[in-house]
């Protein structure tokens, strides 16, 4: 096995569950069919437990190739480019301290993760994917069960990869957008789940009075949550916002 795979590996067995006693409050269908695609995707559900795949998605063996009868996570792993190979072991481990330090283990079943790499396609080249994962299943000391992991090519939105990891709140929980690995770098987003909201129906093309009635808030308080996104996020406009949204997962 490739060293960097076996950190990777490493990085989760310190963290696997022995047991499973609390899982997703939504089921796996309900997640499925709420992904909103931005491009070419596949699904797969990891269990950390014995590193077990379940629930493949056939765009997963149209995309990379892989042999569907004997497609292990390793070949998943081992199509990620080398160069970014690191960063991934990296910001796996980054992504436990920062949950233990910050936000508390046992609300890792409700954010989504984020961030992105480069992957090898059936051709042989590289194309640029954004990596999202939700904890489906954990134990009461907090141990990894299962998880489901989203791939999807934004090759066609840009081939610049920020190396930063992004973490969206679910059941009202803060996000935490554009997070460095670098602990030198103190800058991230922190956006609340009214300004969540506003961002996702912006992405729907909802202006401020249809965003203002869909969330029963006036147009001048939309107005004021739409300024301050743009200041926090640093983008110059609402399509800017919306393209680096979907570059971190957030919608």
């Amino acid at each position: 096995m490739d060293a960097e795979i076996q950190n990777l590996h490493n990085v989760w067995l310190s963290n696997r569950t022995t047991r499973t006693t609390s899982s997703h409050p939504i089921s796996f269908d309900d997640l499925t069919n709420s992904i909103i695609s931005t491009g070419p995707f596949y699904f797969y559900i990891i269990d950390f437990f014995d590193m077990s795949l379940s629930h493949i998605s056939p765009a997963l063996y149209q995309m990379h190739g892989f042999d569907q009868e004997d497609t292990t996570f390793n070949h998943i792993l081992g199509a990620i480019h080398p160069e970014d190979l690191d960063f991934v072991v990296k910001a796996e481990d980054f992504l436990t301290r920062f949950f233990s330090e910050n936000i508390s283990r046992d609300k890792l079943m409700s954010y989504k993760i984020s961030y992105c790499h480069r992957g090898r396609l059936r051709n042989g080249e590289y194309a640029l994917f954004n990596h999202q994962a939700l904890m489906l299943t954990m134990d009461d000391d907090g141990g990894y069960g299962k998880s489901l992991n989203i791939h999807t090519r934004i090759d066609h939105l840009t081939n610049f990869n920020t190396y930063k990891i992004s973490l969206i709140g679910l059941h009202g929980e803060p996000s935490f957008m554009n997070l460095s690995l670098d602990e030198n770098d103190g800058h991230s987003i922190e956006f609340s789940k009214r300004e969540i909201d506003i961002i996702r129906l912006l992405g729907n093309g909802l202006n401020n009075n249809e965003i203002a009635a869909k969330l029963f808030i006036s147009p001048l308080t939309v107005k004021k949550h739409r300024k301050n996104i743009l200041a926090k996020s640093d983008s110059k406009n609402t399509v800017e916002l919306i393209k680096n949204s979907i570059l971190q997962g957030l919608i």
